[in-house]
């Protein structure tokens, strides 16, 4: 085992540890060193570091967090029973149990709750020479060696530059920090929610960002690693809400976990098809005149609905790219507007000259043909709006606007068709 390991590389082996069953996770110990152990564990998701975790001993647990980063310890006690967390807590070394202890009080989704307290933080009064001798000493513990963070020589801990290894290295020896490092410092509150800072990380290009208090005391650092995993779990997340579920729902979820998961928006979207149902029931003499409007009604709720995903899709991505403000957007919108009329004549042409040619009657293709530009439009203004309504009401978009997106292009496609085709009515028959 120990040989095969070396051979791969440790993310690729923690796929292989996905398919073993418990038994054989509780003998890794056996076969791998703590080094081997340690690296799994920092490769790992949430889910299998679980795993691993529940059947490791408590020595062995406290052996590999010895070299591992305090955010990930962070995140593999956080997922543990109250019990054995504190009973490792109590075991660890008095100043590792503090951070830990503080970085657990932080929100898992929060910078607070991502941040890793193993970084390189000097006095600005220091030498280039001190400040590589400190390196060499310091740098084997910790994450990010790059960049290193500047604080005040008054008051120690407060943030006031960063220097780049590069301009360190390259800088005589006499040469003090603040006379090189970049005092214009980009930085999050440990408050701030993760995606956010995914977003400041990647319109700055940083490969670490510094966690500060109100005072400006650095608290710690969130590396680009760890900014890669909060985006492919914010986006997961995003495309799971698109879908009415949600992201802690996988193929090997229970039965009843997913029927939890999933029954709440079912029962919300079959309110919401009341909704349409009651709408087409104000219209039963019309229909019953005409029997094609019932087989033909459908297209246009269709499209609609499918329309007003296109730009409830992108209003979702761009939101989650940074705030979109109306003011500086309308231009935007009056062009969805716009895209539903001539999305909406295109596929009303078609549709109206299949339907001319089924049912041998040109008014009901041309009731098509109008209500497909009117239901497009609504499609667009309702695809803008309501993702950017519950972004202001600090609700989520992806969540919640499929739900009153497609209530709005069902209920006001059949209100729209089933409209005109009463006031052609006289024609249709």
């Amino acid at each position: 085992m120990s040989e095969y390991y070396e051979d791969m590389q440790p993310a690729d082996f923690v796929e292989e540890i996905d398919d073993l069953d418990d038994e054989d996770i509780e003998k890794l110990p056996e076969f791998l060193n703590t080094e081997q152990l340690t690296e799994i564990m920092e490769e790992a998701d949430d889910d299998t570091r679980q795993r691993i975790g529940d059947h490791l001993p408590d020595d062995t647990l406290l052996e590999m967090f010895e070299d591992m980063s305090k955010d990930d310890i962070v995140d593999i006690l956080g997922e543990m029973e109250i019990a054995r967390r504190k009973r490792l807590l109590n075991r660890m070394k008095s100043g590792d149990r503090k951070i830990i202890h503080t970085l657990l009080q932080y929100p898992d989704d929060s910078a607070g709750g991502i941040m890793t307290t193993e970084y390189i933080a000097l006095r600005e009064d220091r030498t280039c020479a001190e400040a590589l001798d400190t390196i060499r000493d310091i740098g084997p513990k910790t994450e990010v060696i790059e960049t290193i963070y500047v604080t005040d020589e008054d008051r120690l801990k407060k943030l006031v530059g960063t220097v780049d290894l590069r301009d360190l290295l390259s800088s005589p020896r006499n040469t003090k920090l603040c006379d090189i490092m970049d005092d214009q410092v980009v930085s999050v509150e440990p408050e701030v929610d993760q995606e956010e800072v995914a977003q400041v990380v990647s319109k700055y290009d940083l490969q670490a960002i510094p966690v500060v208090s109100s005072k400006g005391s650095i608290l710690g650092i969130i590396t680009v690693d760890d900014i890669i995993d909060v985006i492919n779990e914010e986006h997961d997340e995003d495309i799971a809400h698109l879908g009415g579920t949600s992201a802690e729902e996988g193929l090997d979820t229970t039965l009843w976990e997913s029927a939890r998961l999933r029954l709440p928006w079912l029962l919300v979207n079959l309110l919401t098809a009341f909704l349409a149902s009651f709408t087409v029931k104000i219209f039963e003499s019309t229909i019953a005149q005409v029997v094609a409007l019932s087989a033909t009604m459908t297209i246009v709720s269709g499209m609609g609905g499918n329309a007003g995903t296109q730009t409830m899709s992108v209003m979702v991505r761009e939101l989650s790219n940074g705030d979109v403000d109306f003011k500086e957007n309308w231009k935007s919108f009056v062009k969805e507007i716009f895209l539903g009329v001539v999305d909406g004549a295109a596929t009303g042409l078609v549709t109206g000259i299949i339907v001319s040619l089924v049912y041998g009657n040109a008014f009901l293709g041309l009731i098509i043909f109008l209500a497909m530009i009117g239901n497009l439009m609504v499609s667009g203004i309702f695809g803008f709006l309501v993702p950017l309504i519950l972004d202001k009401l600090h609700a989520d978009p992806a969540l919640a606007s499929s739900i009153f997106v497609t209530t709005a292009t069902d209920v006001l496609g059949f209100f729209i068709f089933l409209g005109l085709a009463d006031l052609f009515l006289p024609f249709l028959t």
